[in-house]
């Protein structure tokens, strides 16, 4: 599945209509922040490299400026466009590059979703020799865990209560996603890749 279509080399920032870019629908979670400076957590919904449709509480102004980190996509910035019932469109400010990037990771979330793939496999899985742990959920509950298997972009974690698909869960200090349930637990994917430093307090 192709996203844009030739874009110009230039890295010159350029604001424009979303008419050469396709959406793709996605569910990631994210903050972003007004131009008042409050900050709220959202949801990207629809997304393409040219606009972001975001499901918010925040009722910002049309043209207002947008600065908001999505998880597993970083950094995006843009002006709003349209006020919708439960959140806002924005058109994206990047540079061509920018836009590439975004094409490319969309992309792969299109396809994920279209043929049905697994959570991303790229990093090797180790079996920890202290597998006892604790997930922390977004209430600030906190349950007993044992992990599976641990990796730079997941872990497969033993545990009593499971938490619903798509819930924010923390593993120590790493943010995560539940992405899949199994009997006797859940697998969850990490906001961002961990560097090695982050998981060797489990190892």
């Amino acid at each position: 599945m192709e996203l844009v279509k030739g874009l110009a080399t230039s890295n010159e920032p350029n604001l424009v209509e979303d008419t050469a870019f396709q959406n793709v629908a996605v569910d990631l979670h994210g903050r972003l922040m007004c131009a008042d400076f409050n900050e709220y957590e959202c949801i990207a919904a629809k997304m393409s490299p040219g606009e972001v449709h975001f499901v918010c509480a925040a009722r910002p102004r049309v043209y207002e400026r947008i600065v908001a980190y999505i998880d597993h996509i970083g950094r995006v910035e843009g002006n709003v466009t349209q006020l919708l019932d439960n959140g806002f469109q924005i058109a994206v400010n990047a540079t061509d590059r920018k836009r590439q990037k975004l094409a490319a990771q969309l992309t792969w979330f299109a396809n994920k979703n279209e043929l049905g793939l697994p959570e991303d496999r790229r990093h090797e899985r180790i079996v920890p020799r202290s597998p006892n742990a604790e997930v922390r959920l977004a209430d600030g509950d906190s349950y007993p865990c044992r992990i599976v298997d641990l990796s730079m972009s997941g872990a497969a974690l033993e545990l009593e209560e499971r938490p619903a698909m798509g819930s924010q869960v923390m593993l120590g200090s790493m943010r995560a996603r539940v992405i899949r349930h199994f009997d006797d637990g859940i697998a969850i994917e990490f906001v961002t890749i961990q560097p090695p430093e982050s998981l060797e307090g489990f190892l």
